[in-house]
């Protein structure tokens, strides 16, 4: 695997509703007279598609990311990330290499008396089932939004469907996911699909997971969208919905687009977030202990 780095300056990022980058300018020529937005990319993603069109085949970096209005316990808004794409694979067979890195990064946490401990693959449709008794599929807006106002958060139907199951799921769902056991999440709603494809079914379900470990996500990947209409589709859904919640619309990559329609190779691909693996090897319960300068000292 070709290790490579791409920028964290870009003109065009993801178009997301819900992650914002961090804006920046440039001044071509240093004229003063003249500038050119940019941002700090919220993920290498598109840069590192655009790699593989080109044929580079599977890579990988660390790098930083970078993400507005992110800041908690478990979030600074600059990061370290572990990205990397397999061509050939699909997202299960991209789980498998998941795995295998965490169980060498995180050996003796993962080890009970009998052995290591299995990884178990969950459907969110179960997650949602075995933690509130509701179904996240067919459950009406106005009852999800009831679910959320019971146990004492803030939700209204109009902030739409996928806006309370993301409350729901950090609040209700996530705090149990992966805590006997490091667990992957999978087959998420198709709404809830940025990147990933959508396979046939019913439900219909994006090829998408996340790894939680002890309540805590640590990565997310995606079986990778290769249609660049469908792609594009979706940024612009995004950024209805972005204006819809008063975000300031965000420019949409073309030459994502074009390295799309130039050929993507089939591939998984899966991002990591390193600073939450190190809490876990070091047994620390905020982001701030494992960096040396949280934004606020930065």
């Amino acid at each position: 695997m070709l290790e490579v780095e791409t920028p964290v300056l870009c003109a065009a990022g993801a178009v997301d509703e819900h992650l914002d980058p961090i804006p920046a300018a440039w001044h071509p020529a240093g004229d003063p007279a003249r500038k050119e937005p940019r941002w700090l990319v919220t993920s290498p993603e598109h840069s590192m598609k655009r790699l593989l069109a080109a044929g580079s085949g599977p890579i990988y970096q660390i790098t930083r990311a970078f993400r507005d209005g992110e800041r908690g316990r478990l979030h600074n808004p600059e990061f370290t990330i572990i990205e990397w794409y397999r061509p050939g694979l699909d997202h299960l067979a991209l789980m498998d290499e998941v795995e295998a890195l965490v169980r060498a990064l995180l050996a003796g946490l993962l080890e009970t008396g009998s052995g290591p401990r299995p990884f178990r693959r969950t459907a969110y449709r179960d997650a949602f089932r075995r933690a509130m008794g509701l179904d996240p599929f067919l459950e009406p807006v106005e009852g999800l939004a009831r679910a959320a106002r019971e146990r004492g958060l803030s939700a209204d139907a109009a902030a739409g469907r996928d806006s309370i199951l993301n409350i729901l799921l950090a609040v209700a769902v996530e705090p149990d996911l992966g805590r006997d056991a490091p667990e992957f999440l999978v087959d998420y709603p198709p709404s809830q699909a940025a990147l990933a494809r959508v396979r046939e079914g019913d439900p219909p379900v994006a090829e998408r997971f996340e790894l939680y470990i002890r309540g805590l996500e640590l990565a997310n990947g995606y079986h990778e969208l290769l249609d660049a209409r469908e792609q594009e589709r979706r940024f612009r859904e995004a950024n209805v919905r972005r204006r819809e919640a008063g975000k300031v619309e965000l420019p949409i990559d073309g030459r994502l687009l074009r390295a799309l329609e130039a050929g993507l190779p089939a591939c998984a691909g899966v991002a990591m977030g390193f600073d939450r693996i190190v809490m876990l090897a070091t047994g620390a319960r905020s982001i701030d202990e494992v960096l040396a300068f949280p934004i606020e000292r930065a």
